[in-house]
């Protein structure tokens, strides 16, 4: 049981991280009033060229910069579209995801099934050495390590600088921002690159961490979870992390499930997270209406 156990925690951790960065990432957007359903394509896009990065030189770390700066660029695509050519965001992002899914898959073309180190584990001391717990909190990555740190920053950024209020003004009335001196289309490019960032260092933890490997939309579907999981979290970073955590925690148990081999159909168990989400959605979703940012979805047409 204790084995058991150990594994449930540590997947659930491992696989959360990857969900808690897509979900800071679409925070970030949404707080700014833009739904980015093209978060999918950032991370695989982030994911492959991490991998890339990573096969040439030797080094995870240049792969995760080379990731974070890749999906950063590539959501600027997206801020073009949907800020400066005041584009339909839902249709736009859709159309960004499946340019990721295809831009990734002839990028890593050449790679598929290759083999890296990656970014190694770091036992923390004394503590990676506790029966049942250590092994399973204690012994990970370092995004692992920075996702609880960098959560509790997106909170600080978002509530407590004059950067963080003008993101969240231009995200619940953009023309009362303009009025008051911001200038809602820079704040968007400013937002979306950074949401590209986050995006992109969270489909490199899954091709330089996880996986350790390339495979064609690796990413199996965690840009949508982390939609579901902003709206779990009421558009709080800190509450994004129980989201995170509860989410991995289906992943990691549809896995145990699996390795167990418990008579379930795997069709079965691989549909465990995305009921999770359509249970996220129905439960959650009239509840948390006085939290969604007043102007998300919205265009700002500025002045002519």
């Amino acid at each position: 049981m204790a084995p058991l156990i150990r594994s449930l925690l540590s997947g659930s951790i491992v696989s959360g991280t990857p969900l808690l960065y897509a979900t800071l990432a679409e925070l970030l957007s949404e707080r700014a009033g833009v739904v980015n359903l093209g978060l999918e394509g950032v991370m695989l896009v982030g994911a492959v060229v991490g991998f890339i990065a990573t096969v040439h030189t030797g080094s995870a770390t240049a792969g995760l910069v080379a990731a974070g700066l890749a999906g950063g660029l590539f959501n600027l695509v997206f801020a073009f579209v949907v800020v400066s050519r005041r584009a339909n965001q839902l249709a736009a992002g859709l159309t960004l995801m499946f340019c990721g899914v295809g831009l990734s898959a002839l990028m890593g073309a050449r790679y598929v099934g290759s083999q890296i180190v990656g970014l190694p584990e770091l036992r923390v001391p004394l503590l990676a050495d506790l029966p049942i717990l250590g092994p399973a909190l204690f012994v990970h990555d370092a995004l692992v390590y920075a996702a609880v740190p960098v959560a509790a920053g997106a909170w600080w950024v978002l509530f407590r600088t004059r950067w963080g209020l003008s993101v969240r003004a231009v995200g619940e009335n953009p023309v009362a921002a303009f009025a008051a001196g911001k200038d809602p289309r820079m704040v968007h490019y400013q937002v979306l690159f950074l949401a590209g960032v986050l995006g992109g260092v969270a489909g490199a933890h899954l091709s330089l961490a996880v996986a350790r490997t390339w495979a064609e939309w690796m990413t199996a579907g965690r840009g949508f979870i982390a939609v579901a999981l902003v709206i779990f979290s009421r558009w709080h970073p800190l509450r994004a992390l129980a989201g995170a955590l509860l989410f991995g925690g289906a992943i990691s148990l549809q896995l145990q499930m699996q390795a167990l081999g418990v008579p379930l159909s795997p069709f079965l168990l691989d549909m465990l997270p995305y009921v999770l989400s359509l249970a996220v959605l129905a439960v959650w979703g009239g509840r948390a209406r006085h939290a969604v940012p007043a102007s998300l979805g919205r265009v700002f047409q500025g002045t002519q």
